[in-house]
């Protein structure tokens, strides 16, 4: 145990100079500091001992960052202004790149240390971490998530697809990556039609202009690339590149006209991107009638996409031809009709009534009458929540869910 006391003793000496202004300034009390040393000395040990499991480096980091949000709450109240959190920061990271150092192949670790650089807005730490657990769980579908969510939400569509190109390599085994890929390439047509319908620009803006407005653009940083600096994390310089590069202010491409008019024809403004991750999807040996059910799923909750329904049609003709009598595929025949449809509107019932007729030809040549009435039965108590539905409608769903629950049972 001697060399575990000598570690944890190096690693307090280094908490040192915290304590000392924790005093200075009066944040803390000379017997709220020795309890503050106590805590943290049994916590090295317990992490330096030998079998430590990983929730206790969790546990160690969620009390140094309790303490950070004690000290932050003091100073407020102390009206303290020069005392802030790069010391306690820089303390949490050490024990983040301990534990994974220890426990490489823990990936709640992993995730719970992108997450505290995520929110401390280290973006080159972050880019680091992820390239790091990246390698070491290619196969891992959450982390790839994490890479290709973090590029979309910076604006840059190009460098969020080859991370989820990237990982769809990898990730053939289970369809959450693909569905993912999926959500987020609707997402990006969603926010294109809204700022071509002016919300957030100016009104009859074009196609380009509403693609720039959603993101920005640089071909250079779309791969994983070998980083020039020398920091004492890196490894051997292989990032991903920065979401956040030059602050989020990265430099447009320039297009001449015949370039925007080639974009504003471009299939991937119908729908088209969405349509190939489905179709390589088929391709893949997690894909069923459930799967395919899954995208169905994805595609129907983006109901202010234009091509949504082309979308839809692709994925239902999949499974007619496929699997043309699974449970999975009557169920998406009937709640096709009724997708993109307001309960207000004057097309609602006529959808209404299509769903029904392809509902009762259904329960005739579904292999599973069961399972597609539970799957009904879900259905219809989903419409019924909506609101401002119809004292009619409802009649009516009411009694198709106390008849899919008769068969269900």
């Amino acid at each position: 145990m001697s060399g575990v006391s000598d570690k944890a003793r190096f690693y307090l000496e280094r908490a040192a100079p915290q304590l000392r202004e924790f005093e200075e300034k009066e944040i803390f009390n000379k017997d709220e500091i020795k309890s503050l040393v106590t805590k943290r000395s049994d916590f090295e040990h317990l992490v330096l001992a030998p079998g430590c499991k990983p929730a206790e480096f969790l546990a160690y980091v969620e009390w140094e960052r309790s303490l950070d949000r004690l000290r932050a709450k003091r100073c407020r109240r102390l009206n303290i202004r020069n005392s802030n959190s790069h010391a306690s920061q820089a303390r949490t990271f050490g024990i983040f790149e301990r534990a994974v150092l220890k426990h490489p192949g823990c990936i709640p670790l992993w995730v719970a240390y992108l997450q505290f650089a995520a929110e401390a807005k280290a973006s080159k730490r972050w880019r680091k971490i992820v390239t790091r657990a990246l390698r070491l769980h290619p196969s891992n579908a959450g982390l790839w998530i994490m890479a290709g969510r973090r590029a979309a939400q910076s604006g840059d569509m190009e460098r969020a697809r080859a991370h989820f190109l990237r990982g769809c390599r990898f990730c053939t085994g289970e369809s959450t990556l693909w569905l993912e890929y999926a959500r987020c390439e609707m997402e990006w047509l969603a926010r294109v039609e809204a700022k071509k319908a002016g919300n957030g620009v100016r009104n009859g803006v074009n196609v380009m202009e509403a693609i720039k407005a959603t993101e920005t653009t640089d071909q250079s940083a779309d791969m994983i690339e070998f980083d020039s600096d020398s920091d004492e994390e890196e490894e051997d310089g292989l990032i991903l590149p920065d979401p956040d590069a030059n602050g989020g202010k990265m430099k447009p491409k320039v297009f001449d006209e015949e370039a925007t008019k080639k974009l504003e024809q471009s299939p991937a403004l119908n729908g088209a991107i969405p349509m190939a991750i489905f179709d390589i999807a088929e391709k893949q040996k997690f894909f069923g009638a459930p799967a395919a059910e899954e995208f169905f799923d994805v595609f129907a909750k983006f109901t202010n996409v234009s091509c949504q329904g082309k979308i839809l049609q692709h994925v239902v003709a999949a499974l007619e031809e496929l699997y043309p009598n699974s449970p999975e595929t009557c169920g998406c025949q009937v709640r096709q009709p009724l997708v993109g449809a307001g309960v207000q509107t004057a097309e609602f019932p006529k959808a209404l009534r299509e769903s029904l007729a392809r509902l009762r030809a259904a329960m005739e040549k579904t292999d599973d009458k069961k399972v597609l009435a539970q799957k009904m039965t879900a259905w219809a108590q989903s419409v019924l929540s909506t609101e401002g539905l119809d004292v009619a409608i409802k009649t009516v769903l009411e009694h198709t869910k106390q008849s899919m629950e008769a068969l269900s049972g």
